[in-house]
């Protein structure tokens, strides 16, 4: 007999909703309602969320219509110990028959394993879902993100915007609840315009259909957001041109209608002097609108906007669209006129009155003291000093500016276009642009070298200097984004192939805070230095590199990410030799001896000592593999040598199958530990595969 069930939809009628929140408001109430509903044992066919601007609404498909009922079964003590002699409860009769709420006459006594004991079985009814339903909706309401709550008439209750109406749908029926001093019944809303009569919701399962055809509102999410894709990228074919779908601003468009009829605005040409970005992030951050390029990816003078009704005459519509961006980008090309009155270089002054830390001084402090790193770095990477250090002085001036000012996401594009216009080095110029990146995960690199080191040396100064204070990310609290900053740096340096030492960088990082005056513990070096270690961790982790692999080269402690990197992959290729595993085994137990072995002290090996075939074997293959890799480790070329080490695995395996190490004659047992240090030493020029033996 199959269990009953019923639809349920709730729905949650509010004033506008903030739209950069409503797709996680959505997704955190329908997870809510999940882990409600498990942890009540109810189970259902499907969930489905819908969110508009309007509202958060839940429909759930073939939801139990009542818990399962608990079967409770408990063992008691032993009958003999359960009665004295004259057959009265014992106290641990007492307590058992207290435990499960019922006198001990109440309870069976049964074989358990060849023992009489008490015994209890009761059966508690499921709960009717009509009843749970309420208070599992309240909980995840009053779980939802919402980092500042409100209220609204003379209600104490309190949530993300007021709300007007609640329903609650269980089959035909509705269910009696109150929400924020709502009380629940089968009303909704459509469009405020288009469809604001209304909506009496018969059954759960007309709730989507029903808003879209009577109330103009296409209440599903994800749908919705498609519509409004496809409408803009079709108005951008109607100009010949292609429109950039920002996914950000896509979700935030999504969330801001209920009914999305997208249309096509012009603004006067004279507007493309201005850099494209200024008038981007103008149509995006005031409205919210799409931008359209040419095939050659060029900005072309429109713009697309999504109107939340359908106009009887859309001309209207387009024409006050057009009428609000104008003042936009005209304040936009007033602050690009502006701005390029004054040079960057003149702007230098200004930026002591920016404090970047209370404790590291202000952005003039900051931007002196990567200035002289990146020229530090320029020397060990042989770029142009005179670049690299004009590059870093200017890097921040673009922050005092107009434009930066309104728009602080074009920090460094503006800086860029101002350099340019000053004359500045086109090097020098690009550079204060690529000094932010990468931004995020997967963001491009610095395409240029100034670029690169400036972009190292200005991520380092933070990092060195948050730690330098004592400030490192703890958690999840890391307010200078130094986890995103030190895997930039590892980043431009593996990817870019620019061979830096880090210990010597931070150390030189740390030497220009002491020049200032900020005292530096002693162990503030290595602890920067192992923070972009656990980085390079994780980037691995996430790459699939196995745990083990990335030991064996983390025990080296390479300071240069670059040589890290290699090291890996000739790791990565030696663990798929046949050899591989034996030569790790041998690392490890090498290892342990040399742990192990008393008195033991380095010392070149005597062959007049050798005793055995085997060790006079491998020490020959020894000598003989030392003088082929020499010159492959010299050049970094790891993946060569490494292979090149697997002929030694016979030599090795013949050795410990034959020779005592541990020999009585102590002249011979330091010789043959001396051999294996030698052995051990060789493999440690690419990496400490010991580290890849399991057992």
């Amino acid at each position: 007999m199959s269990k009953h069930s019923e639809d349920f939809l709730v729905e949650l009628g509010c004033a506008e909703l903030p739209p950069k929140a409503l797709k996680s408001l959505s997704e955190a109430f329908q997870s809510g309602v999940e882990a409600g509903l498990g942890k009540a044992g109810l189970s259902y066919q499907q969930i489905q969320s819908f969110a508009s601007p309007r509202r958060l609404a839940i429909l759930i498909s073939g939801l139990d219509v009542q818990q399962d009922d608990i079967h409770q079964e408990r063992w008691g003590p032993a009958v003999k110990a359960a009665f004295d002699n004259d057959g009265q409860p014992t106290p641990a009769a007492n307590g058992f028959a207290k435990s499960c709420g019922v006198s001990v006459d109440e309870l069976d006594r049964a074989d358990n394993k060849g023992v009489e004991k008490l015994f209890y079985k009761s059966v508690q009814p499921g709960s009717n879902t009509e009843a749970l339903l309420p208070d599992i909706i309240a909980s995840s309401l009053n779980k939802l993100p919402i980092p500042r709550k409100m209220r609204w008439g003379s209600t104490r209750d309190e949530f993300v915007r007021p709300v007007y109406w609640l329903v609650m749908l269980f089959g035909q029926q509705v269910i009696d609840a109150e929400l924020y001093g709502v009380r629940s019944g089968r009303t909704s809303w459509g469009h405020r315009f288009h469809g604001s009569q209304q909506l009496d919701i018969a059954t759960p399962a007309d709730y989507e259909r029903m808003l879209e055809t009577e109330g103009y509102v296409i209440a599903n999410y994800q749908r919705r957001k498609e519509v409004v894709s496809s409408q803009v990228e079709a108005q951008g074919k109607t100009v010949s041109g292609n429109v950039f779908m920002d996914s950000d601003l896509l979700d935030e468009v999504t969330s801001m209608v209920e009914w999305p009829v997208a249309l096509t605005g012009r603004f006067d040409d004279h507007f493309l002097n201005v850099p494209a970005e200024a008038l981007i992030s103008s149509m995006k951050s005031h409205q919210k609108t799409f931008y359209i390029t040419d095939n050659n990816g060029q900005l072309m003078p429109y713009f697309v906007a999504v109107a939340n009704l359908e106009s009887q005459d859309p001309a209207q519509v387009i024409a006050g669209n057009e009428r609000v961006i104008r003042p936009r980008l005209a304040d936009a090309a007033f602050f690009y006129e502006s701005d390029r009155k004054t040079p960057l270089s003149s702007r230098i002054e200004q930026l002591e009155k920016i404090v970047f830390q209370q404790q590291l001084g202000t952005v003039a402090d900051k931007s002196r003291r990567v200035a002289q790193l990146s020229v530090q770095l320029a020397e060990k990477l042989n770029a142009d000093r005179d670049n690299c250090e004009r590059a870093a002085l200017l890097a921040k001036c673009d922050l005092v500016t107009h434009m930066v000012a309104e728009f602080p996401e074009l920090q460094g594009i503006m800086g860029y276009y101002y350099a340019s216009h000053d004359g500045e080095a086109d090097e020098v110029a690009r550079a204060i642009n690529e000094q932010y990146l990468p931004r995020f995960s997967g963001d491009a690199l610095p395409d240029t070298l100034t670029g690169s080191i400036l972009a190292v040396a200005e991520k380092l100064d933070t990092m060195t200097g948050m730690f330098a204070i004592g400030q490192p990310p703890s958690g999840s609290k890391d307010p200078f984004a130094l986890r995103r900053s030190a895997l930039g740096i590892l980043r431009i340096l593996v990817e870019k192939n620019l061979d830096l030492d880090l210990n010597d960088a931070i150390n030189s990082s740390l030497a220009l805070y002491q020049q200032q005056g900020l005292k530096i513990a002693d162990d503030t070096a290595s602890q920067v230095f192992s923070f972009l270690l656990d980085r390079f961790r994780a980037w691995y982790q996430a790459e699939g590199v196995s745990s083990e692999v990335f030991q064996a080269v983390y025990l080296l402690q390479p300071g240069s990410p670059m040589d890290f990197a290699m090291r890996i992959e000739a790791v990565k290729r030696f663990v798929n030799l046949p050899e591989s595993e034996a030569l790790a085994a041998a690392n490890k137990r090498v290892s342990n001896i040399l742990q192990k072995a008393d008195a033991f002290e380095q010392s070149a090996v005597v062959t007049s000592l050798f005793e055995e075939e085997a060790e006079k074997a491998l020490w020959h293959r020894i000598c003989e593999v030392r003088e082929q890799t020499s010159a492959l480790f010299e050049n970094r070329n790891y993946t060569a040598a490494m292979e090149s080490l697997a002929v030694l695995r016979p030599e090795v395996d013949s050795f410990f199958d034959n020779v005592m190490v541990m020999a009585d004659n102590e002249e011979v047992r330091q010789n043959r530990l001396s051999m294996l240090s030698e052995l051990r030493s060789l493999f440690l020029r690419g990496a400490d595969i010991s580290s890849l033996h399991q057992s």
